[in-house]
């Protein structure tokens, strides 16, 4: 029987049908990542389920929360079917439901705002619009180059990815914004966020720059990061109107369910919850 090994030609081959599938630029590259992280572990060795076993156990024994390795064994578990080693795939980890999210991740309106000031005065503009943006709309990373002249001046952007088209709107006084952005970069047409080159910004670029403003904020790094911002549009939005349904609406989520997720209290905020049922004496 011939051995099921890893081939760099494997996985370039994996890359282009996932492309083909059409998943998102980031699903592509995560999941090109944590084979090639399988690949590096085995070192050569063929691929069995006893190996893939023992290095969803490896990954455990680095640190690597539950839900970082179910994602990769979720990439790994695909490329097993792109392969035909099905027979090697291993199930997820249970994992129970969390009651509340972690503290240290757990981004506030006030740390959001010492961000965008962080911003704004080391005069990065661009960094701090593309925050507001992602925070006021819910818009993901792989979809901010929706965000063009045209879509900012009819307030809404047409957004299709994976087979699926939905429509993000954009707050009158964002447009405002993000028009003026453009006119002083003379951008007439096309992406709004764009790097000196003219090419639209990576989401490894837009996480490496919103890290570099943690210690002029005074915001922890592990609170910083893109998805967080849709996180705290959640929150808020859903303060505000108490509807899950148009909330899964806003943020393109095809499961309520997933959304429910979004809105997590915090162990700070659950804690007073209990306070003050008062049902101690």
């Amino acid at each position: 029987m011939e051995q099921q090994v890893i081939t760099s030609e494997q996985i370039i081959a994996y890359n282009a049908w996932l492309l083909n599938e059409e998943k998102g630029p980031g699903t592509v590259e995560k999941y090109q990542r944590d084979v090639g992280a399988l690949a590096a572990w085995l070192n050569g060795e063929a691929v069995t389920k006893e190996r893939i076993s023992a290095w969803k156990d490896s990954l455990l024994e680095r640190g690597l929360a539950p839900v970082t390795v179910n994602s990769m064994l979720a990439a790994v578990n695909s490329f097993l079917r792109f392969t035909g080693w099905e027979n090697c795939r291993v199930k997820f980890l249970k994992i129970q439901h969390r009651m509340f999210r972690d503290e240290c991740r757990e981004l506030t309106r006030s740390e959001y705002e010492r961000l965008i000031a962080a911003a704004y005065a080391q005069g990065r503009e661009r960094l701090a619009l593309l925050m507001e943006t992602i925070c006021a709309t819910g818009i993901r990373v792989s979809e901010v180059r929706y965000l063009t002249v045209e879509a900012v001046g009819h307030g809404k952007a047409e957004i299709s990815l994976k087979g699926k088209i939905r429509t993000v709107l954009i707050p009158g006084k964002l447009c405002r914004k993000l028009l003026k952005y453009a006119r002083k970069n003379k951008t007439v047409s096309g992406e709004i966020f764009l790097t000196r080159n003219g090419t639209g910004l990576s989401r490894r670029q837009i996480w490496a720059e919103m890290k570099t403003l943690c210690a002029k904020a005074g915001v922890e790094t592990s609170k910083v990061f893109p998805h967080n911002l849709r996180h705290l549009l959640a929150t808020t939005f859903y303060r505000v109107c108490r509807d899950i349904a148009r909330l899964a609406d806003v943020l393109g989520h095809s499961s309520i369910e997933t959304t429910r997720i979004y809105l997590v209290t915090s162990g700070e905020e659950h804690a007073k919850i209990l306070d003050r049922l008062q049902l101690v004496s």
